[in-house]
């Protein structure tokens, strides 16, 4: 009995699994890695972002740096969130992104007031 593949290209330009229920874990994968991919990347970008807006707050502490910073706190949290709640990072993992972001704006504020 021959088997003719769905057309889903491995890495290499060839499929690989000939039974149904292969093929469509492959796709399944496939789909669950872009979207975990998104998630990842969105999370370093804003968190990224968060620690620019961090050392630009100390260069020149101002009211309106200091928004600039809670609003990139908030932003990195919700993607974070988001990405332990779809699975996408363990909980313990974000919980201890978290805690660095959270830290990083403490030990700023503490370094000025000293």
């Amino acid at each position: 009995m021959i088997f003719y593949p769905v057309n889903i290209p491995s890495k290499l330009g060839r499929t690989v699994a000939n039974i149904k229920s292969a093929l469509k874990r492959i796709q399944v994968s496939e789909r669950n890695r872009l979207r975990n991919k998104s998630y990842k990347s969105a999370v370093k970008t804003l968190t990224k972002n968060y620690f620019a807006a961090v050392d630009a707050h100390a260069a020149n502490p101002s009211p309106e740096t200091m928004n600039v910073v809670q609003a990139s706190l908030s932003a990195a949290f919700s993607k974070i969130d988001k990405a332990v709640k779809h699975g996408v990072i363990h909980a313990n993992a974000g919980a201890r992104r978290k805690a660095r972001l959270a830290r990083a704006l403490k030990q700023h504020d503490s370094q000025a007031a000293s």
